[in-house]
């Protein structure tokens, strides 16, 4: 268990996973990923969620030491859920079996979802919460927030206010085990584009009642607990939530099969650094795509470099837009380079895909390349970065 200090009364029991290689089988999690739980213990004991399957038998065994060598003779007695999605609440019916006493702490539409994940009668243990209300445990009370489609829909958070901390659920998490050394910013911004990226307005009305806690601690299901500069981690939320860019930069994603559009791509990058741009390259058939992703919310300008394939777009590129039109990609400005041997289509497509996003404006011009650049497409390369550059 990594040793994680909250406070005398707030203890850690999660766990720490080195051996994932694809968070939700997808996102590329070369530091693993930590599975928070907690544990509060007043005249009341309440378990904060549990873990992924994967940690199952460690994460008892951190919650039975807790239990049989610092509280020896008692039992928790609830156990607050405020995100069912399997890596939290994979131990839901394993912890229930284990303190026959134990109520399950949540929301309505919690209790409407768990008969989808387990078998176990929850009934007789349901403590059933709504906005607003509160669960004594002693000297420390829990309070309730409902935070619907943050990034499912029965998600709450929980604040305590004796200590003020905010239990925020999947909020400010972020990939990487705990004792993992690497600044925050960078994997908790590629977690959140890419898992809650979709859903800003959610998020934005969940700051909203933040905004009216006194919260000294931030205790999140992913990544470490944050108790330092919390303004910090807020205004990247509100920043990442609203969708407005970052930083100054341009982002180029390319697609190339043979390497001309990669040249092309490269070429422009060049172009854009002599006038003093920032510019971060991405080859969407190698590269992170979430890294890609990422990048592309973070700054404020993105060019498009894709090659035609079967008289449509290069697959990773249309994989990329794919990406980017699932998580609300919104208010850049987008510049497009295509190119096509005998009937160049990827332009068109890309465009299609960028008249979609909301408030996005196109660069000009297209830049058209029929196999390799020449110097009709080089005055075209030339004139996108001087547009771009502005």
């Amino acid at each position: 268990m990594s040793k994680v200090n909250i406070s005398e009364a707030v203890h850690y029991i999660g766990c720490d996973d080195h051996d994932i290689d694809l968070f939700e089988s997808q996102y590329l999690v070369p530091d693993g990923v930590s599975y928070n739980s907690y544990l509060i213990v007043d005249e009341k004991i309440a378990i904060m969620d549990t873990v992924d399957a994967r940690v199952t038998e460690q994460w008892l065994a951190n919650l039975e030491q807790e239990m049989e060598h610092r509280f020896p003779g008692r039992q928790p007695d609830y156990l607050v859920v405020s995100h069912l999605e399997p890596d939290h609440a994979a131990n839901i019916q394993r912890v229930c079996e284990k303190y026959p006493e134990l109520k399950v702490v949540s929301n309505a539409k919690t209790f409407a979802m768990l008969p989808q994940f387990f078998t176990l009668d929850f009934s007789a243990r349901k403590v059933e919460v709504r906005e607003g209300d509160t669960l004594s445990l002693g000297s420390h009370t829990l309070h309730f927030y409902l935070a619907p489609m943050v990034h499912w829909p029965e998600v709450m958070v929980t604040y305590e206010s004796a200590e003020k901390i905010l239990f925020s659920a999947d909020g400010f998490g972020k990939f990487g085990t705990l004792d993992t050394q690497e600044d925050w910013d960078d994997e908790a911004r590629r977690y959140y584009i890419n898992i809650v990226g979709k859903y800003g307005a959610p998020v934005q009305a969940l700051l909203k009642k933040a905004a009216a806690l006194d919260i000294r601690t931030i205790c999140p299901l992913h990544g470490p607990v944050l108790k330092e500069n919390l303004a910090h981690y807020l205004e990247k939320y509100d920043i990442w939530s609203s969708y407005r860019p970052e930083d100054e930069g341009v982002t180029i994603a390319y697609a190339s099969i043979h390497g001309n559009t990669a040249a092309a791509a490269k070429e422009l990058a060049a172009l854009l650094k002599e006038k003093g741009q920032e510019v971060f390259l991405f080859d969407l058939a190698r590269d992170d795509m979430a890294k890609a992703i990422e990048d592309a919310f973070r700054y404020d300008r993105l060019v498009l470099a894709a090659a035609t394939y079967d008289g449509g777009l290069f697959p990773c590129m249309a994989d990329f837009l794919y990406h980017l039109k699932l998580k609300n990609f919104q208010k850049r400005t987008i510049g497009i380079l295509e190119n096509g041997s005998w009937a160049p289509m990827a332009g068109k497509l890309m465009k299609e895909y960028v008249e979609g996003f909301k408030d996005c404006v196109t660069a000009e011009p297209t830049v058209t390349i029929k196999s390799t650049l020449n110097a009709a497409s080089r005055e075209q390369l030339e004139q996108l970065a001087l547009a771009l550059a502005k």
